[in-house]
């Protein structure tokens, strides 16, 4: 960790920034990323008296992660075959709808304005652009960039057209009149890299970069191979950043570099992967950083909102920053001078027997702040719910011949077990706190990955083909099945029915080529290859077929300079290899890969609970209470109890002052809890499962709580059902409560 010079003006420890914590105006609530709001009319007393207010349905039968957002008396929602609406936040009436928004940033949009209100914007990204709409009227904006959007696959020292994605599904933060933005360029070798950048609001001129892989001359330039910038990607905030407003502070948690499991083309310790960065917002310096996991061979991200709150430290007040991550530790540090809050310890870790690849020999623990998540599993802690004796003795066999425990490498010679695993721990959303008195709330998973043996593969110098399926059904099988299953509607991954009604060809062959959320990439595959399989599922259609939707439409499409990005995909070498490596780079000749993705076929395999809550006391540096987080209705059939839900993993959450922490569980439900001990105070089916971040805002005095209530619901070993009452007509939509008037 490495302390640059910074200028603090006008901050004092503790000080409030005036309106924060007031209103829902940015994803998260605001910059911080607290998820925290002091409206103090629903309190522990009556938080049970809540009451639907208002639903709004989609309009549709897609599952949505959006997080509404609040400005005056206006939400904007993603809704009707993506197409952003305005409501009426008192009555959810349709205000305007910008229609035809397919590839939008799906977490959600930022809102700026000017001091005196006359100019504001809704800031997103689409298709890999950026892009604003006016707040007021809904339509694009487009004296801002290049005919009103800005490409962001420029500027990254690749071929434009060999970055098959670039934008992240969240939207990144907003800081005086900068856009400060992440990344999500796929997780394959050759991947884009993850570099931080801002851009002014009003013209699109980009400000400042921070090379998250540094270059010549530049910090952390010696902790890779030379040249690495050139070829390694990843190192991105794909989650959430926090700003502090007061200081002109952003933290960014980054990513691991790719390709996430195999180093051998990046030995070192690979700053700044897997770091907490403080960055000056205004000019994208580095102040001081953190690397909390060295030479990631394990995807564990950092993609948690860092927490800041003000913290009582050896008799002295300290305003800190807590980071939460996949391997299930937190971290805390002086928000100022990166100082760890307690000593973070170096400790050995297993080597690797991967040829090439150079484990680094230790990782760091942290000493006072216990882990919230699983970090161990043997053949004793499988679950006693959801399998067959014979399933339960066949795991058994499995297990106790893996090699496992924590930091344990992918290898060639053994299966792996990986607790948590490469979704579990805390992801985006995960994290929120009381900033006044410093506590810190993760929900988290118990989500183990089991690895086959790494396999090597060579560079096809022979022309050969490496995909000789010609039959979509056979490559459906072959690669989609184990988590989409046998009829295309869904095990670990979601339903594929009707899917081409939902993505374009492109962007299919973008998913396919990059991954998302939990879908590994699948860079192996020919354009041609794709084509059989997104003919297969679309059962010989033609790609969409959506109808405009009713109501108030004011434009279709986002702004003329947003053209849908061309990628190079048959420059993709068609046996996995990827991208060549420029030329004078000393590289590796053959590449090793985990075979079949992930690992992520078994949520449920260890015992309950699987999601939890755990509340930190960063005054003590304890855990002041912990609780499970909705219940497996399998589980619970076969006597389970306080079971937590497997796959919840795409929660949120939401702490008032009054003392009530609502958290959304993949049962299909929202909760409230008292912040002080996890007790339930209260509970509400929802027409369907939730993904994503509720909301919390006041109009005219009365305090509403928004659910995005849209997704199928997901039990047991993976049977979907389409709603919380089971009735397969029900749409999703935004669930609205309030106190009765």
């Amino acid at each position: 960790m490495l302390i640059g010079l910074f200028v603090l003006a006008g901050c004092t420890r503790g000080e409030k920034v005036p309106g924060e914590h007031q209103s829902w105006r940015n994803y998260g609530g605001g910059p911080d990323q607290s998820k925290y709001i002091e409206l103090t009319d629903i309190t522990k007393a009556n938080v049970s008296s809540l009451k639907e207010a208002w639903f709004y349905s989609t309009g549709d039968h897609q599952a949505y992660q959006f997080n509404p957002i609040i400005v005056d008396t206006l939400m904007f929602v993603l809704a009707k075959n993506n197409s952003l609406v305005a409501l009426n936040a008192e009555t959810g009436k349709e205000v305007w709808i910008h229609a035809g928004l397919r590839g939008m940033t799906r977490r959600g949009i930022n809102y700026w304005q000017n001091a005196d209100g006359s100019d504001r914007r809704l800031i997103f990204q689409m298709d890999d652009y950026l892009q604003e709409i006016d707040a007021l009227t809904g339509k694009s904006i487009e004296d801002f960039g290049t005919e009103g959007a800005v490409d962001l696959r420029l500027g990254l020292g690749r071929d434009p057209k060999t970055i098959t994605r670039i934008q992240s599904g969240t939207p990144g933060g907003i800081y005086d009149s900068l856009v400060i933005l992440g990344s999500s360029p796929g997780e394959s070798f050759m991947s884009a890299p993850g570099w931080i950048r801002a851009y002014n609001v009003v013209t699109g001129k980009l400000a400042w970069t921070f090379h998250t892989i540094p270059q010549p001359g530049e910090f952390g330039y010696d902790t890779w191979p030379k040249d690495a910038y050139k070829y390694v990607g990843g190192v991105n905030c794909w989650g959430e950043m926090t700003v502090d407003e007061k200081r002109g502070i952003v933290y960014i948690p980054l990513g691991s570099p790719t390709y996430d499991y195999y180093g051998a083309d990046r030995l070192g310790s690979g700053l700044f992967g897997d770091c907490l960065v403080a960055l000056d917002a205004r000019t994208g310096k580095r102040i001081w950083h953190h690397q909390l996991v060295h030479h990631d061979l394990w995807d564990y991200d950092f993609s948690a909102a860092p927490q800041l709150v003000t913290v009582t430290h050896d008799g002295k007040q300290i305003d800190a920053v807590a980071v939460a991550g996949k391997n299930g530790f937190l971290f805390a540090f002086d928000r100022v001078s990166g100082d760890p809050l307690w000593p973070i310890e170096e400790r050995p870790v297993p080597p690797s027997d991967v040829p090439g690849e150079k484990a680094w020999p230790t990782q760091p623990f942290p000493t006072v702040l216990p882990p919230f998540a699983r970090q161990t599993m043997t053949a004793k802690d499988i679950t006693p719910y959801l399998l067959t004796p014979e399933e339960k003795a066949s795991w058994v066999k499995k297990i106790d011949s893996m090699q496992t425990g924590l930091f344990k490498p992918p290898s060639t010679q053994y299966a792996t077990l990986a607790i948590p695993g490469a979704v579990g721990g805390a992801s985006w959303g995960s994290t929120a706190a009381n900033p006044e008195k410093g506590v810190v709330y993760v929900r988290s998973i118990d989500w183990p990955s089991f690895y086959g043996k790494m396999s090597k593969r060579l560079p096809d110098k022979g022309g050969k083909k490496a995909h000789p399926l010609e039959s979509g059904e056979a490559i459906y099988s072959t690669n989609c099945q184990v988590c989409h299953g046998q009829n295309r509607t869904g095990l670990v991954g979601p339903s594929l029915i009707d899917i081409a009604a939902k993505v374009d060809f492109n962007e299919f062959r973008k998913l396919l080529a990059s991954g998302k959320g939990e879908m590994p990439a699948f860079p192996h595959l020919e354009t041609r290859a794709m084509g059989a399989l997104y003919r297969f599922l679309a059962g010989g259609g033609n790609g969409p077929q959506s109808q405009p939707p009713s109501g108030p439409v004011v434009a279709t499409g986002g702004a003329p300079g947003a053209i849908r990005p061309q990628t190079s995909a048959n420059r993709w070498d068609p046996n996995g290899y990827g991208l060549p490596y420029p030329e004078g780079v000393k590289a590796p000749a053959a590449r090793y890969f985990i075979p079949g993705g992930w690992g992520l076929g078994y949520p449920y395999l260890i015992k309950p609970p699987w999601s939890t809550i755990t509340a930190y006391d960063l005054n003590k540096g304890s855990i002041l209470w912990q609780i499970p987080i909705g219940e497996d209705r399998d589980a619970a059939a076969e006597g389970g109890k306080n079971t937590g839900v497997p796959r919840s993993q795409r929660n949120g959450m939401i702490v008032t002052s009054t003392g009530v922490l609502f958290c959304t569980a993949k049962d299909g439900k929202i909760y409230a809890f008292d912040a002080d001990t996890g007790k339930t105070l209260w509970s509400a089916a929802l027409p369907m499962g939730t993904e994503g971040l509720p909301s919390l805002y006041e109009v005219h005095g009365r305090h509403y709580l928004a659910v995005c209530a849209t997704s199928p619901l997901v039990f047991g070993k993976g049977e979907r059902s389409n709603s919380a009452n089971m009735s397969p007509a029900t749409q999703g939509g935004y669930v609205v409560f309030a106190l009765p008037n």
